[in-house]
């Protein structure tokens, strides 16, 4: 019986210690600042949505969501970086349609997205926009699609380089309409644009801001918007996919966080996001970046990433694109 106690007691102990370095349950988060690892350099698109959204997390939680650009690698250093932090929430990462592309473009990376990260909510929703050189004879996607198959090899796509949501939208375009054109990776799409414009390739498909100030200062003309059907700031112009049914190359942005970061905290996390994205002020600055608000579930979250890890993969191997 005595024996039985103290082991009972030890037990008691073990219990009690272990309950004092897991992870805390959520009460007070946060009460520091949090990291906030983002994979692209300042100024870009990606940066400019991670700082909205870091001034709204950070108003409504009391704590400082610190941006921390760490560019390199098409968004992996950052991955790799958030991934290898302590899963207590005070580190999490801005995750996208890069992960999604990454998983099979990349062949040796030193993690499995999906396995080793957790989702936390989604921010919004942005489509490409296909644009083409004035002196391209076509005002339309099928007679963009007719030309390419009347003249194979003749066209070049340009891209802000290889393993880009712009460059694998045009290697989708490939795959899905057989058209035979050249991809001529670029270092960004302003980069790209006075060669589009001087014909010097023959079109891009390139986040919809950029490409919709090109097209409305009548440097190139607009064929078609890569979301599923019309998009709601240029409802003017149509979805690639009235052409071509099931054609989708949207990006999307989202909070992901290491894998073992409390549900507790990534369900406070996801309600704070999802609320932030319901103020008028802030709809407003992402229409003017071409985006809608996405308020969405972590698990929704999950399977939106799952479900594009795979159409990409198809989309890899059917390109025959690889980076070491």
């Amino acid at each position: 019986m005595i024996a039985w106690f103290r082991a009972g007691i030890l037990g008691l102990a073990c219990f009690l210690g272990l309950a004092a370095v897991t992870p805390s349950s959520a009460a007070g988060y946060p009460d520091h600042p949090v990291r906030w690892l983002i994979g692209f350099p300042p100024g870009g698109p990606v940066d400019t949505v991670a700082r909205i959204m870091s001034q709204a997390l950070s108003e409504r939680l009391g704590q400082q969501f610190v941006v921390e650009n760490r560019a390199g690698s098409g968004g992996n250093i950052a991955t790799e970086a958030a991934i290898n932090a302590t899963p207590d929430g005070y580190t999490l990462l801005f995750s996208g349609a890069n992960n999604a592309i990454s998983a099979s473009l990349y062949k040796k990376l030193p993690f499995d997205f999906i396995r080793d990260t957790v989702p936390v909510a989604m921010f919004t929703q942005v489509p490409n926009l296909l644009v083409v050189t004035n002196a391209l004879p076509v005002k339309s996607v099928q007679e963009l699609i007719d030309y390419c198959k009347a003249n194979p090899g003749k066209l070049s796509f340009a891209s802000a380089g290889n393993g880009t949501t712009l460059h694998m939208s045009g290697e989708l375009f490939k795959a899905m309409t057989k058209c035979d054109m050249l991809h001529v990776p670029y270092r960004g799409s302003a980069a790209a644009f006075p060669d589009v414009i001087s014909n010097k390739v023959q079109l891009i498909f390139d986040n919809l801001p950029t490409a919709m100030a090109q097209a409305r200062s009548g440097s190139v003309r607009a064929l078609g918007v890569t979301s599923p059907q019309r998009w709601p700031t240029v409802p003017d112009i149509p979805a690639i996919a009235e052409t071509v049914p099931g054609f989708e190359a949207s990006v999307f942005y989202g909070m992901s966080a290491p894998k073992g970061t409390p549900p507790e905290i990534v369900a406070i996390l996801n309600k704070a996001v999802n609320e932030a994205l319901k103020d008028p002020k802030l709809v407003e600055r992402f229409a003017t970046l071409g985006g809608v608000p996405k308020p969405i579930t972590p698990a929704e979250y999950g399977k939106l990433i799952a479900d594009e890890t795979a159409k990409w993969r198809k989309v890899v191997e059917f390109a025959g694109v690889s980076v070491e």
